[in-house]
This record gives C-alpha cells, sequence and structure tokens, in this order.
C-alpha cells in the first residue's frame, strides 16, 4: 500500500494565496525582471513570448491565459501567437526573438546541457550580456509562477457569453 495520498482538486492549497509574503516576492522579482528587461532594450512583446513559450512547454493553463491576453495588449497577432509553439519552423520571428525564445527553453529544461549550449551559442550572436541575463531572468521567474499555478491548480474560466 502506498503513502501517497490523492488529493480533490477542490482540496488544492493556493499556495500564492496560504503564503502571501514569499507571492509579493515572487511578483516584485518578476517585476525587476521586467524592468531589466526594458532597460536592457527588450520590449514587451518579447518578454510576454518568453512568458508563453515557458508556460506553453510547462503546460501551465493559467499562466498562459494571462500572458496570452497581455501579449495581444502588447500588439503580439494571432499569427504570431498561433506559430509559437513551432517557432522554429516559421519566418515570423527574428533573430533576436529565436535566441531568446531558444535560451528560455534551455532555462527551462536546464538538464538538457546540448539544447542549453545550442541556445546559449545563438544568444551570444545576437543579444548582449545584459540581454541574455534578462531572459534568463524573465524565463526563470514564469517558471517559477508556472510552479504556483500548476500546484495550486488555478483554474481558468471561459470568458463571460461564451
Amino acid at each position: 500500500m502506498s503513502d501517497v495520498t490523492v488529493v480533490a482538486t477542490d482540496q488544492r492549497v493556493f499556495i500564492d494565496k496560504q503564503t502571501p509574503r514569499v507571492y509579493q516576492a515572487l511578483l516584485a522579482a518578476a517585476e525587476a525582471a521586467r524592468e531589466a528587461a526594458a532597460e536592457a532594450g527588450l520590449d514587451r512583446r518579447l518578454v510576454e513570448l518568453v512568458n508563453l513559450r515557458v508556460s506553453q512547454i510547462n503546460g501551465c493553463a493559467y499562466c498562459l491565459h494571462v500572458h496570452t491576453r497581455a501579449a495581444i495588449r502588447e500588439g503580439e497577432t494571432s499569427q504570431r501567437l498561433g506559430v509559437l509553439p513551432a517557432w522554429r519552423d516559421t519566418e515570423v520571428f527574428s533573430d533576436r526573438e529565436r535566441a531568446a525564445l531558444g535560451l528560455a527553453e534551455a532555462t527551462t529544461s536546464p538538464a538538457d546541457a546540448a539544447l542549453q549550449e545550442a541556445a546559449y551559442g545563438v544568444a551570444r550572436e545576437v543579444l548582449s550580456d545584459g540581454e541574455i541575463s534578462v531572459v534568463v531572468w524573465v524565463a526563470i521567474a514564469i517558471n517559477a509562477f508556472n510552479r504556483v499555478s500548476i500546484l495550486s491548480k488555478h483554474p481558468v474560466r471561459p470568458a463571460p457569453g461564451r
């Protein structure tokens, strides 16, 4: 007999609400990463692409919901959002965006050393040290938010009128 207890979804603890001080620190870190990205010359659309790609890899429905809306507010197109999972197979992303997306994927899967080295090599060709740093910080922050939402089972409900 296993010692693992299965807990129903409705009994999940929303860890952001249960431990708000820690969650507030995570929000502050994410805001600092966004500010550093702007200071390094990375626009908010690129930050949202990184947030979305990491959330796709992690399967975080709540973060996908939040950051899709944010990307649209920043002027992202439905075409680019639709093909984001296959960004390597399209011509709709710039070299800088491709470098950032590859680096975000490598940050999300750090055990894949080959992916990490390849992504870092591409990033070094087109991104500055500051840009590399902030892309990694943005990816670290959204990875943390993904875990908060996935483990808390934050719901995504249909939009009104749907």
